[in-house]
């Protein structure tokens, strides 16, 4: 750690010689790097408000502001993304935004002059960022870091990591806006003079930007798990110096698979944004076990995994939910989540035991299992499928490969215990982050649009049945007194079901006749009828059930100009 350099010291004076920040074909060294954080601070200088929400999609730009607000004593609040919906949350939160916000708070000057043509170190104590969690079971929750956290976490990685690592790039997969990236892509390369590289998002450009250099990967499973292998990832071997993974398990296969394909064992990471870092893996074994962080104490209090170190807010152990045993070498191991148990009329269930049920079938290669609330509570289960396996592509043979996964579980589990739904997927939806989120499980099974069970199809005529399901996601807010199929889904669907059987022209023109005459409802049997008049360019449809006629109308459409 000869090179090594305290948080609180990055920016405080320029040193020429140490070319560590690299953004997109130009680099910069350290002086260049030094002067954007004077002229950033400068600029928050000149602003009011103590708390400035940062997002940045370039990295070292994202380092310079950072250091700049930091060094102006500022307290930075990183979201997850710049979307117009995030900002407006934070408006009541924030006193400005800086970087690639819509509306950007901030014009940076030219160039730092007099008392901002300088910055001191900073204090560890009062230098603070706020952070996010990924959000995986709800809205995501602001955690407070201090930069006396950040530092003390950067020296354990160093200290535990950082061995042959030298002065290789950092390149990586994911986001420098969560607590993960903002560690391994930002602050710890800042303190061991390493070169950050922007963001790689697909497998194509990541090897390319590797390639002919000394590197270090920063990614998640969902990117490790996906990587293909056709392409020349042996032109890494023997420079590719270290692989990382965290924010989610990685899997032992997925594991095995990249470092056969990288030609190095991946280290995982456990922690979380409350935590810090944790513990840490390398996968040159079968089933590695996990190795606390230096300065990191850790116990097993009534089976479940309890810690306490530098990185936590508080001196207090902190308890998770990870159930775990201790390793015969100092370490320990996992043993699954323990707020994974749920109850099924009256029944527990635990989601995880399920899950590893589900993945020995060999159609599967993942599978997520959650509870749905509500008046229909059950269980549900997301599978992807097994390579080489297709995802099932109508309702008879996903009625097939659901029964056939129920009897696989009817060994261990009864009815009760079962899965009732089921979706197919080819892998796992993931957010930005690689994590596999509840929310977009959850959304598996809200479709917008019912399954159409087709009674006619002719060339120029079909007719569909529609059954409307109460979890249908158009029916949220649709109306406050009573759910009701809104009419833009009617017109939506028509069109939809109506590309799936007639050769349309892509473009909208306008809308003739539309009618809504009655009201459709949750559990209603709605039958779609449309025409397709080629001559006319127009579709006609019509709505009706046993209660009488719902909707209809015509569109009609043009050839792209």
């Amino acid at each position: 750690m000869a090179d090594w350099c305290a948080l609180a010291d990055v920016a405080v004076r320029a040193l020429p010689d140490r070319a560590f920040v690299s953004a997109g074909a130009a680099s910069a060294d350290h002086a260049a790097f030094h002067h954007e954080v004077l002229r950033w601070q400068a600029g928050f200088r000149a602003r009011a408000g103590d708390t400035w929400a940062l997002h940045f999609d370039d990295a070292a730009r994202f380092a310079a502001a950072l250091y700049g607000a930091w060094h102006a004593g500022k307290t930075v609040v990183l979201p997850g993304d710049a979307l117009a919906g995030t900002q407006a949350r934070l408006r009541a939160q924030v006193d400005g935004f800086a970087g690639d916000w819509q509306q950007s708070d901030l014009p940076l000057p030219e160039q730092a002059t007099g008392a901002h043509a300088r910055a001191l170190p900073l204090d560890v104590d009062a230098t603070r960022l706020i952070v996010f969690t990924s959000g995986s079971t709800g809205e995501p929750v602001a955690i407070q870091k201090r930069l006396r956290q950040l530092d003390a976490e950067v020296h354990a990685l160093e200290s535990a990591l950082g061995e042959g690592l030298e002065d290789a790039a950092v390149h990586g997969t994911v986001s420098h806006q969560h607590i993960y990236g903002l560690l391994f892509r930002v602050l710890w390369p800042l303190a061991a003079g390493r070169a950050i590289v922007p963001r790689a998002f697909f497998p194509e450009d990541l090897l390319a930007a590797m390639e002919g250099q000394d590197a270090v990967l920063v990614a998640s499973p969902a990117h490790l798990k996906r990587l293909p292998a056709q392409l020349s990832w042996a032109s890494l071997h023997g420079r590719l110096r270290a692989v990382f993974s965290s924010g989610g398990a990685l899997p032992a296969d997925a594991a095995h698979d990249t470092a056969r394909l990288l030609g190095v064992p991946p280290t995982e990471i456990l922690g979380s944004s409350e935590t810090g870092g944790i513990a840490w893996r390398r996968w040159d074994t079968e089933q590695p076990a996990w190795t606390p962080l230096p300065g990191v104490d850790w116990r097993v209090h009534d089976g479940v995994l309890e810690v306490q170190s530098p990185h936590l807010a508080e001196a207090a152990w902190w308890r998770s939910q990870d159930r775990a045993e201790p390793d015969d070498r100092g370490g320990f191991r996992l043993l699954g989540r323990a707020d994974r148990i749920v109850k099924v009329e009256e029944r527990r269930v635990s989601l995880e035991a399920l899950e590893r049920q589900i993945q020995a079938h060999p159609s599967v290669k993942e599978a997520r299992v959650l509870l749905l609330g509500g008046a229909r509570s059950a269980l549900a289960a997301v599978v992807a499928m097994a390579d080489g396996v297709p995802v099932p592509a109508d309702a008879a043979a996903r009625r097939t490969l659901s029964q056939a996964l129920s009897r696989h579980l009817a060994g261990t589990q009864d009815a009760v215990t079962r899965p009732r739904r089921w979706r197919f997927v080819a892998s796992l939806p993931s957010n930005a982050q690689g994590k596999v989120t509840e929310t977009a499980l959850t959304a598996l099974f809200r479709p917008e649009r019912p399954e159409a069970h087709w009674t006619l199809r002719e060339a120029d005529r079909a007719q569909a049945e529609l059954l409307l399901d109460a979890s249908l996601a158009v029916f949220d807010g649709h109306f406050a007194q009573a759910a009701v199929l809104p009419g833009v889904a009617q017109l939506d669907w028509a069109v939809q079901l109506a590309r799936e059987v007639f050769a349309m022209p892509p473009r909208f023109l306008r809308m003739e006749a539309l009618k809504f005459q009655r009201v459709a409802r949750p559990g209603d049997l709605i039958r779609l009828e449309i025409e397709w008049r080629a001559d006319r360019s127009t579709l006609v449809f019509r709505y009706t059930s046993v209660h009488g006629p719902h909707a209809s109308g015509r569109v009609v459409f043009a050839d792209d100009e």
